[in-house]
């Protein structure tokens, strides 16, 4: 679990790096135009991700110390962030993303193993790998969204789709549990999906394996995980990329509508 961190923390470092060279290099108003997901501007989506960094580095900086998560405020945190300017919320996300970052980086492997992260709105506090994890998977959807929103034929990397599979095969399982919505694929289907096999039954999960997969995907792991976060789109869609066997992939974009 130590070196899916690791790699975890890796691929964080590599977004951070492309978004932060993304936001530098763009003037005020393409900041403010159109990003991967309808909702939301280029800068909305850093503004997005640079706020949860700030929120986030409270109660890792508490473990990492070992004292108790502060009260803190969210709303009045996004609030800010929503009030920035584009730039602002472009150059806060650079700013809060590295701070971040920077523990993360900093942290030892007994620390990786060991540190348990009260992020507060789960049950108990989760395993380091849990929260990188699904700090990973945010960061990975929405560098999309922002990436497509200057290069139509962008796509996921490799090492965070990978990674991420590897997450959602294991402790962040849960998750596709709040995603996916299998009662809207009519029979049961188990898909490949590179060295793993998706599986959309009463839930929907991913497991280790490809033996016994009644259908298989085609395509980078990138587009396995934008399928997964919604953003699989047929406008979004490289040649060459599909499902063949029991189900289609309109039938897999139904199950995962996005978020």
């Amino acid at each position: 679990m130590t070196d899916l961190v690791g790699r975890s923390i890796l691929a964080l470092r590599a977004h951070h790096d492309v978004l932060a060279a993304v936001a530098g290099d763009l003037a005020e108003d393409r900041l403010g135009g159109p990003s991967g997901t309808s909702e939301w501007t280029i800068a909305q989506v850093l503004s997005h991700l640079g706020s949860q960094a700030e929120i986030m580095l409270v109660p890792l900086t508490a473990a990492v110390e070992g004292t108790d998560v502060p009260e803190r405020d969210n709303q009045s945190v996004w609030d800010r962030w929503d009030a920035y300017t584009p730039r602002e919320q472009a150059s806060g996300f650079i700013e809060h993303d590295a701070r971040f970052l920077a523990v993360l980086e900093g942290l030892s492997a007994r620390q990786r193993e060991s540190l348990r992260i009260n992020l507060g709105f789960l049950p108990e506090p989760v395993p380091l790998s849990v929260a990188v994890g699904m700090r990973l998977n945010e960061v990975a959807q929405h560098a999309w969204d922002v990436q497509v929103g200057v290069d139509p034929d962008a796509e996921v990397d490799e090492a965070s789709a990978t990674a991420m599979v590897e997450h959602l095969a294991g402790g962040l399982g849960f998750m596709l549990g709040f995603i996916a919505k299998p009662d809207r694929l009519e029979e049961s289907a188990s898909v490949a999906i590179g060295e793993h096999t998706l599986i959309v039954d009463d839930a929907v999960s991913i497991r280790p394996g490809v033996e016994g997969a009644t259908s298989s995907f085609t395509g980078p792991a990138g587009s396995v995980l934008r399928l997964v976060g919604g953003r699989l789109r047929p406008e979004h869609t490289p040649a060459g990329v599909g499902v063949t066997g029991s189900v289609s992939l309109d039938d897999l974009r139904a199950v995962f509508p996005g978020y």
